[in-house]
């Protein structure tokens, strides 16, 4: 380490590190301090770089080589950097020349710094390698010093003048070979990539070139020849001219064509021709004139829809009356129905598991149709019916569209199932989209979004499902033939049982019906007291349960065949899980059993009236909605209004009345309870119990008028499920009963009436037996 007094060299856009040799740029100032160091210090100078906040720390000691001018005439100095130096305070000096004292660096060089040097060597060969620079490679292997190798970064053009800066005031020779090393593998990574990149481009450059060259050049031998348009295009255009010869509407025809044209015209490179590619093969494998041919024997449809399904008389009836229309016309010699106004649109309404969805293959089985099945359930997108625009990115046609392609025919049957389930929100409402297509005066012309052409759907047959008819937005009900399937009966429940699910089990259980029998007194003990829904779902179950356990049976024991009889559900099955309960709940005053229908079917309703000292009001829970709080209200105020005809203490209304309506968890709404409310308020006023026999539905007024209610035929079949014996309905309902099967109304006595009192006088027991009871 030496102190030393020296011109310094302040330089702005060029850093200088030891060992270097760099011609230097006079001015003014660089003039004055080379001359300063010719003159005073034997031809050396302090160089170091120019900063815009502060003065440099470290500078390198360089010597003037040689004095003389540029190419251009200008003055220049040749410098050759020697030692690293750390720059002290200013001193007087000779000349013009800033002077200042420097103190040169020692550099210690450790085994580790030697290490780090190898390292960064062979970082230095391999950049120098991908530009070729054998000669520079050479000079780096000669050098042994790890500072001498270091410094001759400063002549890396990788590295910015920033860095070089940070490597001059590093003077550590072990910090600065390891700030190199991370550098120069930066550098490395960064290189190889950009290598890659720019081969990809290349060789993608390189190919579509090549591409292009190939295509002119076949499509000018093509011309020579006189083969006329490339291949692909032809080949679309012979396709569509195929369809219209074959048969296609004329608005159709012309816009296959216009974009066959548009599609020669365009070059494989514009972004329009993979969509006229997508769009004409959409609408080429659309089954524009095809069309199957319906069945025309009646009998035999009917036949097979009774084969498929055990009842369902109306629906079948219907779907019969529309083969049968369509048949005479084409023996009559009549074109067959189409067009405008002729599509037919039937809406299948009922709670779970009747038969809905299974109904539809039937029918298109009957018919002579294919079948195709949409779901609407869940789905909020308005172009999942209508299709997107061609202008977006992976667009593509309706669910309608697609169902008409799949089925491969223009008159399939189409089952949209669980249209109740439509939902909406920011991207449309499908419910609104389906009024075009399930309107028989307008789905002869259905627009497509993605199509952008008229689809005749006039011969298509749609069949929707749903469960609960009020969910369905008035317009769309409105344009669809409501068939309601409002359940089975107890009977038709053995009987569906025993010729359709049964089979089926076994089938999938592996058994034969020698193996395992199962007694009809079994299916009905399963339909009475196992399950309480109006379809067969819960019951098939139950029944592929029963033969799980007998196939575990046979194959456990020494038995070769098992018998399911009403004894043995409790080992197969379990427990019953419902028991008639009416005549328990009714055993005192203030209960009546009502009737009611929810989305899986009728059920029974018990109303649960009480009173209490305290404040005279009304108390009613069980998560009732706003209609029936009102119902509840008019119940007892017509009470209190007639309490002279019904017998009632006056000074009853000056208790606390609670009226509750179980299960508390189950949301309850509508009018129908009405009468069920003022049975109840009655016979907890009078001390006589209702009935454990006896239902009831209606709405009433406040004058006591019985009004009509609907889902009387779900509510009957409940009614006969729970063993009611005796159902008081609203005489306007007694249209309603037409529907109503033949052995519900025997084994269910109906009585319309028009007032309550009648209700009243027929449900609650006999006075002397209610006082009896009472007394005991």
């Amino acid at each position: 380490m030496s102190l030393a007094r020296l011109p310094v060299l302040f330089l702005t856009d060029l850093v200088v590190l030891p060992g270097m040799v760099v011609p230097v740029e006079l001015d003014e100032a660089a003039q004055a301090a080379v001359d300063a160091a010719r003159a005073g210090s034997d031809n050396q100078l302090l160089v170091a770089p120019r900063l815009e906040d502060r003065y440099a720390s470290y500078g390198v000691v360089a010597t003037v080589e040689r004095v003389g001018k540029l190419a251009g005439g200008a003055p220049a100095a040749v410098l050759r950097a020697e030692t690293r130096a750390r720059i002290g305070n200013g001193v007087t000096g000779p000349g013009a020349a800033l002077w200042v004292e420097v103190e040169t660096v020692d550099e210690a060089v450790s085994d580790h710094a030697r290490e780090l040097a190898e390292d960064y060597r062979r970082l230095v060969v391999a950049v120098l390698q991908r530009r070729e620079a054998w000669q520079v490679i050479d000079s780096v292997n000669r050098l042994t010093d790890p500072s001498e190798l270091a410094d001759a970064a400063g002549y890396a053009s990788y590295l910015s003048p920033e860095q070089k800066r940070e490597l001059l005031e590093t003077p550590d020779v072990e910090q600065r070979l390891e700030t190199l090393v991370a550098w120069t593998r930066d550098h490395l990574a960064e290189a190889e990539i950009a290598d890659k990149i720019g081969t990809e481009v290349r060789e993608g450059m390189e190919k579509t070139q090549r591409e292009y060259l190939l295509r002119q050049q076949l499509a000018a031998i093509r011309k020579e020849l006189g083969e006329g348009e490339p291949e692909g295009a032809d080949d679309y255009r012979g396709r569509v001219e195929a369809l219209i010869e074959w048969g296609v509407p004329d608005a159709v025809g012309q816009a296959l064509l216009r974009e066959v044209d548009k599609l020669e015209r365009s070059s494989d490179q514009s972004p329009e021709t993979p969509w006229i590619r997508t769009w004409l093969d959409t609408v080429l494998d659309l089954p524009w004139a095809v069309r199957t041919d319906d069945s025309t024997d009646v009998v035999a449809a009917r036949a097979v829809l009774d084969a498929d399904h055990h009842g369902l008389d109306e629906v079948k009836e219907r779907i019969v009356e529309y083969l049968a229309v369509r048949a005479r016309r084409a023996s009559r010699g009549l074109d067959v129905v189409g067009g405008r106004g002729s599509g037919a649109v039937i809406l299948l309404a009922g709670p779970p598991g009747v038969g809905k969805t299974s109904l539809g293959e039937s029918v298109a089985h009957a018919l002579g149709r294919k079948f195709v099945r949409v779901a609407l359930g869940g789905i909020r997108d308005e172009a999942e019916i209508r299709g997107h625009r061609r202008t977006y990115v992976g667009a593509l046609p309706g669910r309608i569209v697609r169902a008409v392609k799949e089925a491969g025919s223009m008159n399939p049957v189409v089952l949209l199932d669980e249209v109740d389930k439509v939902g909406a929100d920011y991207r449309g409402d499908p419910a609104a989209a389906l009024l075009e297509v399930l309107d028989p005066a307008q789905n002869h012309t259905f627009r497509d979004h993605y199509l952008e052409l008229d689809l005749d759907l006039s011969d298509v047959l749609f069949i929707a499902t749903a469960n609960v008819v009020e969910q369905i937005p008035s317009a769309l009900l409105d344009r669809m033939e409501l068939v309601t399937l409002d359940g089975y009966t107890e009977d038709d429940k053995v009987a569906i049982a025993r010729d359709f699910l049964l089979p089926r089990q076994l089938e999938r259980a592996a058994l034969t019906p020698d193996e395992v029998t199962v007694t009809d007194d079994a299916l009905r003990e399963l339909a009475a007291r196992y399950t309480r829904e109006a379809g067969v779902r819960q019951m098939e179950r139950l029944l592929a349960k029963a033969l799980r356990k007998a196939a575990t049976r046979l194959a456990t024991t020494d038995a070769t065949t098992v018998t399911v009889d009403t004894p043995g559900l409790k080992d197969l099955v379990g427990r019953p899980r419902f028991t008639p309960e009416a005549h328990e709940r009714t055993s005192v005053p203030g209960v009546a059993t009502g009737l009611a229908v929810t989305g899986l079917g009728g059920d029974v309703l018990f109303i649960e009236a009480s009173a209490s000292d305290g404040k005279a009001g009304l108390t009613l829970t069980g998560q009732l909605g706003e209609v029936m709080k009102e119902s509840a209200q008019i119940a007892l105020s017509f009470v209190r209004a007639h309490a002279d005809q019904l017998g009632v203490d006056p000074a009853f209304f000056d208790q606390a009345i609670h009226v509750h309506v179980p299960a508390g968890a189950v949301p309850k709404d509508g009018p129908s309870a009405g009468i069920t409310m003022v049975t109840a308020l009655a016979s907890l006023a009078t001390g006589r119990p209702v009935r454990g026999d006896v239902g009831m539905t209606g709405e009433v007024t406040l004058n006591g008028r019985v009004l009509p209610i609907g889902g009387l035929k779900q509510k009957l079949l409940a009614a006969q499920r729970a063993g009611l014996t005796d159902v008081f309905v609203p005489l306007r309902n007694e249209p309603d009963l037409d529907d109503v099967p033949a052995d519900v109304l025997e084994a269910v006595t109906v009585h319309p009436v028009a007032d309550v009192l009648d209700v009243v006088a027929g449900a609650l027991e006999p006075l002397a037996q209610g006082a009896a009871g009472a007394a005991a």
